[in-house]
């Protein structure tokens, strides 16, 4: 039995799939995630020795993508769960565009934190590719995390703080409808 004292240890995960509001308002809530941040990453190497701004990242320059971390209790939910949330919840076949959101920055982007995240994302992706999932191929990219970059501070739980934006009324509760008719077993 563990103590109440236990000090709990989490893991991470960074996806990134177009707007960080829609991403982190999906994976906030899953059971077992502690916390999600909006952030930047998967930047060149010359443009990590500054953290990246949101006017930035979006000139292209940078090279980083809009990504959310997630820190979660790997007991509660695997990353596994978190991966097929993360393909369900967004298109993997454009390339630096999702939906109306375009440039490198909308990415779809897996930033892997060790060899198993990085076999399992690779042998993930094989899978939805070879079982035809999606009619056209999969472009995410999977990269190992240099260096994350919490986003300004506005954007973070951007969708529970603005629930009236016009951006996020379109398109984030069509995404959580979705999450509870299809992943109701791992909704909080």
């Amino acid at each position: 039995m563990k103590s109440y004292n236990s000090k709990k240890r989490y893991e991470f995960a960074v996806f990134g799939g177009g707007c960080f509001w829609c991403i982190e308002a999906v994976f906030a809530k899953l059971r077992g995630v502690r916390k999600v941040t909006s952030g930047y990453a998967g930047g060149n190497p010359a443009a990590d020795r500054i953290a990246p701004t949101y006017e930035g990242i979006c000139s292209g320059k940078t090279g980083h993508a809009e990504v959310v971390k997630i820190e979660y209790d790997s007991e509660q939910v695997s990353f596994r769960d978190l991966l097929n949330v993360f393909f369900a919840f967004h298109d993997p076949t454009t390339l630096n565009r999702q939906g109306a959101d375009t440039g490198s920055q909308y990415r779809s982007i897996v930033l892997f934190a060790n060899e198993n995240q990085k076999n399992e994302s690779n042998q993930f992706i094989k899978k939805l590719s070879e079982n035809k999932i999606f009619d056209k191929p999969i472009v995410t990219e999977v990269k190992p995390l240099h260096k994350f970059y919490p986003a300004e501070d506005y954007h973070q739980e951007y969708f529970s703080r603005n629930p009236h934006n016009a951006y996020c009324q379109i398109n984030i509760p069509p995404k959580m409808t979705k999450l509870r008719e299809k992943f109701k077993d791992l909704v909080k």
